[in-house]
């Protein structure tokens, strides 16, 4: 359950509209690499998460994502509020226009819309992890292409806090990583699936039978 608090995480007060680059920011709305995708991805990889900690940290930073699809919503409604339909033509919004009006919907900034094929919840924590720090680093070189096309400071400043959070997260994934192979065999956990996988020598309990090398933990 969450406690919604109505502010932003950080704040965003442009003070002018800019819809061709709203265009190209609101890739991180809806597009592949964007803050829908990775907030639904985190939440989605928690349930089967075979550790608490790991289970915790996912939840933490997929909220934290919506907070962070909150704020790329508040950039592009104020990069595009007010516009006049001269504004519109002459900036390429009107394609967007004329299907959303100055709505705000998800999508790619080449037009595509969002799509959950877009993110895996694999329920392999070590495949999870890897493709949540590929991510992270993706987020992190998209938010690096939006700043070398800004030079509003006002969008400047989210956008650079935005990107400094995907290096915490890449940093937190890491530290997940590392806690679960420390839970498993080095031997296989690559090739192994603490959430699903069991050998014969475990017995299914809740500690490591006795003995057993096989580098599960159930």
């Amino acid at each position: 359950m969450w406690s919604y608090e109505r502010r932003l995480q950080f704040p965003v007060n442009i003070k002018e509209p800019n819809a061709k680059l709203a265009q190209v920011i609101i890739s991180q709305f809806g597009g592949p690499d964007g803050e829908l995708a990775a907030s639904m991805r985190y939440l989605s990889q928690k349930f089967a998460t075979p550790y608490k900690e790991v289970a915790g940290l996912l939840n933490d930073i997929g909220t934290e994502e919506l907070g962070h699809l909150e704020i790329i919503g508040a950039i592009v409604f104020q990069l595009t509020r007010n516009l006049c339909m001269e504004e519109i033509q002459k900036s390429g919004f009107d394609k967007y226009y004329v299907d959303h009006t100055l709505g705000i919907w998800p999508q790619a900034a080449g037009g595509i819309p969002f799509n959950a094929c877009e993110f895996q919840s694999k329920g392999d924590i070590i495949t999870d992890l890897f493709e949540d720090m590929a991510a992270e680093q993706k987020a992190r070189s998209t938010y690096d292409n939006i700043l070398r096309l800004v030079d509003d400071p006002d969008v400047c400043a989210p956008i650079q806090f935005l990107r400094e959070r995907e290096i915490v997260h890449f940093q937190r994934f890491g530290e997940a990583l590392r806690i679960t192979q420390d839970k498993l065999d080095s031997r296989n956990f690559y090739a192994f699936n603490p959430g699903f996988d069991r050998c014969k020598d475990c017995d299914d309990t809740p500690e490591p039978t006795p003995g057993c090398d096989c580098g599960c933990d159930c």
